[in-house]
């Protein structure tokens, strides 16, 4: 079964930043990863699910000409208005995937340390939605926690779970320490060079 907003409505009210994105050198080094493992240049329309506090955001949010952050607890979604305030194209909403899931078409969409909140079967839904919300020459970018969890699954069983029901074609496929990224499109063709 997957996590409830109950579950985040507790961790957020113990914690101003629970994981820690704004301290800890896991977290600022996965997310230099993460914004180097997209495509050279700009998206026109981008969604992030699972923004929490907002730290990825605002970085998402300079390539972005419109960007619209998810997460599942209220008390994040303010704290994330909170931090985007100075960035018009931003939009942040309450929502829970897959039954949430925006109209796109987005031409990239970021989950990052989100799936394996989910079961298997809200994963293949938030897949299939993913990829129906693509825009032509999209593209998906997961980042999974590979490390030991009490989630519904693991972080390699959500990315191969997502992968298999979204049916893209693996762009990028990066193991680091604790952590994975993959970048799906469901169209062929290079993307340039992707640095680490």
């Amino acid at each position: 079964m997957s996590w409830d907003r109950s579950i985040f409505d507790r961790i957020y009210a113990q914690a101003e930043d629970p994981w820690e994105v704004e301290t800890s050198p896991y977290e600022i080094e996965k997310y230099r990863r993460t914004l180097a493992a997209l495509p050279p240049g700009r998206f026109a329309s981008a969604l992030e699910v699972g923004c929490s506090i907002g730290a990825q955001t605002v970085q998402l949010a300079a390539r972005c000409d419109r960007l619209l952050a998810l997460d599942i607890s209220p008390e994040a979604v303010r704290r994330t208005r909170e931090r985007c305030r100075g960035h018009a194209q931003v939009q942040v909403r309450q929502a829970m995937i897959p039954r949430d899931w925006p109209e796109g078409p987005f031409n990239l969409i970021v989950l990052s340390e989100v799936l394996y909140f989910l079961d298997l079967d809200d994963i293949a839904a938030a897949a299939r939605r993913a990829a129906a919300s693509l825009a032509p020459g999209g593209v998906i970018l997961l980042v999974n926690w590979t490390g030991e969890t009490d989630t519904p699954t693991t972080g390699d069983e959500a990315a191969a779970a997502f992968a298999a029901s979204c049916g893209g074609t693996m762009r990028l496929h990066r193991r680091c320490d604790r952590y994975r990224i993959d970048l799906l499109s469901p169209e062929p063709g290079p993307y340039g060079a992707l640095t680490d």
